[in-house]
């Protein structure tokens, strides 16, 4: 029903073409199954949470406080999937699957090395960073419990993030959704068994969790590695030489760096809101805690068509289709804002259902209910601009899409809603972080609607 609204066309089940296949039916045939990945993978931090809710307030808060910490590491393969979907989805659409392939070598080989350098300075920095958030020190203990064994698979993690880019950029999204369900199931199933220990089994707390976390991301490297080495031939294993190796990795940088920033903005803010509403207590925070992560739920759709859209765009850009990309993007920008406005009115109407799930504290539940009745009503216009962002990616215009996030972060989002907490209180906070939303979205959409006009033009087409 839903794809015939969109597309007017039946399913046929073959890998889409994303160069000459209808353009609402590649969207469509792309997203549904990345999205449904996206929704796996926040229920896998969704069951976290909940697993840890059952805990106490104590342990609730301190993993409210690892979120900006996660969700860096997150943006950081975000940002490698970004550089690795671009280059590979533009090889793709030039008809250069050599170089496709080579491109693939390259991200896997990076992912390994750059995470295994990152997991020593992360963990050693946990007492430094999380003091001057607002973190008491019983709060720290816990904290850092989490961190140093979720720390350790980073490696783990990036691969995934570079691995199921490949996926995507092929246009073989449905694996990738596969994967992440498998991948929530897993850990789902772990979380009780290493949090609370029953029987026999040693409990571990809040450690275990990262424990079921670490333990899931060596299958998902095990399934990755037989699809895209046995499946798609998209993975060999060979030396290309240093020099080489060193010349793709800039590649790869040259639109991941940018679009990692980009990406990692959204936890320094976040940390900032985080830290505001220490002063509020710990339940604020975890209340706080538990609100973000329900907004990538809410957000979902609109993860998963920032996933899915850009291979799209990337092979259209490599095969010179700009009319095409184009359209592909004004129908996935109408999309989000009618879905968005709609999601809105039913979180507003289930706000105080959402919070009984997630805590037993009353105070914890008044902060989620008045959020939730606040923010989402402006994540049509976040929406917009993450798909902007993905865009400008895609077309290979890193630099935009980091200054869509500086704009939206510190010119528009932080910036009111310290002005609201100021005038306002908790209330007044997040008023004005909707505010900034609202107006940031309307800059940034119509930046990148004037941005594709013009793209025939342009010095990144020709290039």
């Amino acid at each position: 029903m839903f794809y015939r609204l969109l597309t007017g066309q039946s399913y046929t089940s073959a890998k889409p073409d994303l160069v000459h296949d209808p353009v609402g039916q590649v969207i469509y045939r792309t997203s549904v199954p990345v999205t449904i990945g996206a929704v796996a993978m926040i229920l896998f931090y969704l069951a976290d949470t909940w697993f840890i809710s059952l805990l106490g307030t104590q342990e609730l808060a301190a993993f409210g406080f690892t979120f900006p910490a996660m969700i860096m590491v997150t943006y950081l393969g975000v940002g490698l999937a970004i550089g690795t979907s671009a280059q590979v989805a533009k090889f793709i659409g030039a008809n250069k699957r050599e170089k496709a392939e080579e491109f693939t070598y390259a991200a896997v080989a990076f992912a390994y090395l750059f995470g295994l350098l990152v997991i020593y300075p992360a963990i050693a920095s946990i007492p430094w960073i999380f003091t001057r958030m607002g973190a008491d020190p019983d709060t720290l203990v816990f904290i850092h419990d989490f961190l140093s064994f979720w720390l350790l698979g980073i490696p783990l993690f990036l691969v995934q993030f570079a691995g199921t880019a490949v996926m995507r950029a092929t246009g073989n999204s449905k694996t990738q959704g596969r994967l992440m369900m498998s991948a929530a199931g897993i850990n789902a199933c772990l979380d009780p068994l290493l949090i609370f220990g029953p029987g026999p089994l040693p409990a571990f707390g809040i450690k275990g969790a990262a424990i079921a976390t670490v333990i899931t991301w060596v299958l998902t490297n095990i399934f990755i590695w037989y699809c895209l080495a046995g499946r798609e031939k998209m993975l060999k294993i060979f030396w290309p030489g240093l020099g080489k190796l060193v010349q793709d990795w800039c590649q790869l940088l040259k639109i991941a760096l940018p679009a990692a920033l980009a990406n990692m903005i959204t936890p320094l803010a976040t940390g900032v809101i985080t830290a505001t509403l220490a002063v509020y207590g710990s339940a604020a925070v975890a209340a706080f805690g538990v609100v973000v992560r329900i907004e990538a739920l809410v957000l979902i759709i609109v993860l998963g068509m920032s996933m899915s859209l850009p291979p799209f765009i990337s092979q259209n850009f490599g095969a010179q289709q700009y009319s095409r990309l184009r359209h592909g993007l004004k129908l996935s920008l109408k999309f989000v804002l009618l879905l968005q406005f709609v999601l809105y009115a039913l979180i507003a109407l289930t706000a105080p259902f959402i919070a009984a799930i997630f805590s037993p504290e009353q105070a914890v539940r008044d902060v989620i209910i008045l959020v939730l009745r606040i923010l989402p009503i402006s994540y049509a216009f976040q929406g917009m601009m993450v798909l902007s962002a993905s865009s400008f990616n895609a077309l290979h215009a890193p630099r935009n899409a980091l200054i869509t996030s500086f704009v939206r972060f510190f010119i528009f989002y932080v910036p009111l809603a310290l002005l609201g907490a100021w005038l306002g209180g908790i209330g007044g906070l997040f008023t004005g972080a909707a505010i900034g939303n609202l107006l940031a979205g309307l800059l940034i959409t119509w930046w990148i609607l004037r941005y594709t006009r013009n793209l025939s033009n342009s010095p990144e087409a020709s290039s």
